[in-house]
């Protein structure tokens, strides 16, 4: 069975090896550079197996991209605490949507009209979209890229047509199918990141309940985290756009 690797980051400024990855399931961390072949050097490493391989990075790659912590510690905040986070950022939020749906947006009325009718009702005036164009209209960025099945699940053609509310309050948003972002290596997370030095991601259960809220500060995982979201919103599709694709296909 294939590893589930995670890319840490790298140093070359050329996007190729030395890299770090680590494993998901076990925390082994994979190091990748430069073969050491030359025998000579090879006798004199210590402890080296007839199955061992040696490559050569610079102390910077391990320095900047490898786990601090021997075993992660997870910092957990409460649902109030998050919600104040949409509050008082300063510049940007940005959010990545990977589930195939949502048990807040099922509980929703507008759910249960978007079934009906295939149309979501848009209340402007809810205590988020209030917020979220008051945000907005002061100059800050607010975005999502969602990731979408092929064919669509029922949530993710709500969310397709309720991004018109997300649009009318000052949101970009953009839809990515999920073939494309797994080519890009995009994680399968749920997450916001807050003015680039913040990251709350979204641990759910297998009923698309929101369990709880986990925050990352540390300089090295955010930068990871910005990296997903800038090649997510460089390949991805702004939603009028995907739904007229959708909706060509469909015919």
């Amino acid at each position: 069975m294939a590893r589930r690797l995670r890319f840490n980051g790298t140093d070359s400024k050329n996007g190729n090896c030395p890299a770090v990855h680590e494993d998901l399931d076990t925390g082994e961390i994979v190091v990748q550079g430069t073969p050491l072949a030359d025998p000579q050097d090879l006798a004199r490493l210590q402890h080296f197996g007839p199955g061992d391989a040696a490559v050569v990075v610079p102390r910077e790659l391990l320095v900047n991209h490898g786990p601090k912590e021997v075993t992660r510690v997870p910092k957990s905040i409460g649902l109030d605490e998050f919600r104040r986070l949409f509050e008082t950022f300063e510049h940007s939020a940005w959010h990545l949507e990977t589930r195939g749906g949502y048990a807040s947006d099922r509980e929703d009325p507008s759910y249960t009209a978007f079934v009906e009718s295939g149309t979501t009702i848009m209340d402007l005036d809810s205590e988020w979209c209030m917020n979220i164009r008051h945000q907005t209209s002061g100059g800050k960025y607010v975005g999502r890229v969602r990731v979408v099945d092929d064919p669509p699940t029922t949530g993710q053609l709500f969310l397709l047509d309720y991004a018109k509310c997300n649009a009318a309050t000052g949101e970009d948003a953009r839809n990515l199918w999920r073939e494309e972002a797994e080519r890009l290596h995009l994680p399968a997370e749920d997450f916001w990141i807050f003015d680039s030095r913040l990251v709350a991601v979204l641990h759910f259960d297998e009923a698309d309940n929101l369990l709880d809220v986990e925050v990352i500060t540390e300089p090295v995982e955010v930068l990871r985290y910005c990296q997903v979201r800038d090649a997510a919103v460089h390949h991805a599709i702004p939603y009028d756009q995907f739904a007229g694709q959708l909706a060509a296909n469909s015919q």
